[in-house]
C-alpha cells in the first residue's frame, strides 16, 4: 500500500539471453507500460512492468546501477539481484531521454537514502556498543560493587579526615548489616554476571554477524567488480552492436532497394510476357495471313495463267474474227458483185420481156 507509481512510459521490453549473454530476447510481444515506483515504507525505488498479469520487470534501483543509451531509441541496465540485463526499446528518442533522466534522478535519491540509513545505523550502533561495554565492565570494577570512595565516606567527613573507631557495643549490629549488604551485592553481582554473559553472547553474535556481513560485502564487491567488467564488455558489445546495427540498417536499405528493383523487374517481366503473348498472337495471325497470302498468290498465279490463256484465246479469237471478217467482207464484195450482176441480168431480162 505504501508503493505508488511516480512516472510511467511505454516501451518494448527485452532481456539478455541467459545462455549466450549476447542476444536480446523479447519478453513482450508489443509495447507495454514501464513505471517507476516508490516504496515509502522501505524508502526504495523500483522499475516494474506487467504484461497482463505477468511481471516482466521487477528491478530495485541501487546506487551501483547505470542506465546506458546504446542507440537513439534503445537503453539498458544490469540488475545483479535478478542476474540479468534489461533492455527497453522506445518509440522516440524523447521518451528514452526522459526515462534516462528519471533513472539518474531516482538513482541519486536511492544513494542519498542509503547514506542516511547507514548514518542512522552507525548512530544507533555506537551508543549500544558503549552501553554494552559499560555493562560488561561494571561487574568487574570494585566501585560498582562497594561504591566509590566518595560514596563510602560519611556526609560530615572531609576528604582528609580519618574514620572514627566505633564502640564495641555496636560491632554486632554492624556485622549483621554488613552481611545483608554483602548478600545484596552478591545478588547484584550474580545479576550483572548474567547480564554480562548475555551481553557477551550478543557481542559474539554481533561479531559473527559482522564477519558474515563483511564476507557478504566482499562477495557483493566481487560481484560488483564482475558486473562492472560485464558492463564494460556489454558496452563494447553494444558498440559493436551499434556498428552491426548500422550495417544492418544499410543492408536493410539495400534489401529494400533490391526488393523495389526486383518488383520493378517483375512488373517489367509481366509486361514483357504480355508483349510476348501479344507477339505470339500477332505471329500466329501473321502466319495465318502469310498462308492466306500464299494461297492468294497461288490463286493469283492460276488466275494469271488462266488470264494469259484467255488472252491468248481472245487474241486467237480476235485473229479468227478478223479473218472471218475479211472473209465475210470478201464474200460480201463477191455477193455484191453477184447481186449487181443479177440486177443487171434482171434488168436485161425485164427489158427483153418488155421488148418482146
Amino acid at each position: 500500500m505504501g508503493e505508488q507509481p511516480i512516472y510511467s512510459t511505454r516501451a518494448h521490453v527485452f532481456q539478455i539471453d541467459p545462455n549466450t549473454k549476447k542476444n536480446w530476447v523479447p519478453t513482450s510481444k508489443h509495447a507495454v507500460t514501464v513505471s517507476y515506483f516508490y516504496d515509502s515504507t522501505r524508502n526504495v525505488y523500483r522499475i516494474i512492468s506487467l504484461d497482463g498479469s505477468k511481471a516482466i520487470i521487477n528491478s530495485t534501483i541501487t546506487p551501483n546501477m547505470t542506465f546506458t543509451k546504446t542507440s537513439q531509441k534503445f537503453g539498458q541496465w544490469a540488475d545483479s539481484r535478478a542476474n540479468t540485463v534489461y533492455g527497453l526499446g522506445f518509440s522516440s528518442e524523447n521518451h528514452l531521454v526522459k526515462f534516462a533522466e528519471k533513472f539518474a534522478e531516482f538513482k541519486e535519491a536511492a544513494r542519498l537514502a542509503k547514506e542516511k540509513s547507514q548514518e542512522k545505523m552507525e548512530l544507533t550502533s555506537t551508543p549500544s556498543q558503549e552501553s554494552a561495554t559499560g555493562d560488561m565492565q561494571s561487574p568487574l570494577t570494585p566501585e560498582s560493587i562497594n561504591g566509590t570512595d566518595d560514596e563510602r565516606t560519611t556526609p560530615d567527613a572531609t576528604p582528609n579526615s580519618e574514620p572514627r573507631a566505633e564502640p564495641s557495643q555496636n560491632a554486632l549490629p554492624f556485622s549483621h548489616s554488613s552481611s545483608a549488604i554483602n548478600k545484596h551485592w552478591e545478588a547484584e553481582l550474580a545479576a550483572l554476571k548474567g547480564n554480562n554473559a548475555k551481553l557477551t553472547a550478543a557481542l559474539l553474535e554481533s561479531t559473527a554477524n559482522v564477519k558474515q556481513w563483511k564476507q557478504q560485502l566482499a562477495a557483493y564487491q566481487e560481484e560488483a567488480e564482475r558486473l562492472h567488467k560485464r558492463v564494460t564488455e556489454l558496452e563494447c558489445l553494444s558498440g559493436q552492436a551499434n556498428v552491426i546495427k548500422s550495417h544492418k540498417t544499410e543492408l536493410n536499405q539495400t534489401i529494400e532497394e533490391l526488393e523495389s528493383t526486383l518488383k520493378a523487374k517483375e512488373e517489367e517481366l509481366e509486361r514483357l510476357k504480355e508483349e510476348v503473348d501479344n507477339a505470339n498472337q500477332l505471329q500466329a495471325q501473321r502466319d495465318a495471313l502469310t498462308e492466306k497470302l500464299q494461297e492468294t498468290e497461288t490463286r493469283n498465279k492460276d488466275l494469271e495463267s488462266q488470264l494469259a490463256e484467255l488472252e491468248q484465246r481472245l487474241e486467237s479469237s480476235q485473229l479468227e474474227q478478223e479473218a472471218f471478217r475479211r472473209n465475210l467482207k470478201t464474200l460480201l464484195e463477191i455477193l455484191d458483185g453477184k447481186i449487181f450482176e443479177l440486177t443487171e441480168l434482171r434488168d436485161n431480162l425485164a427489158k427483153l420481156i418488155e421488148g418482146s
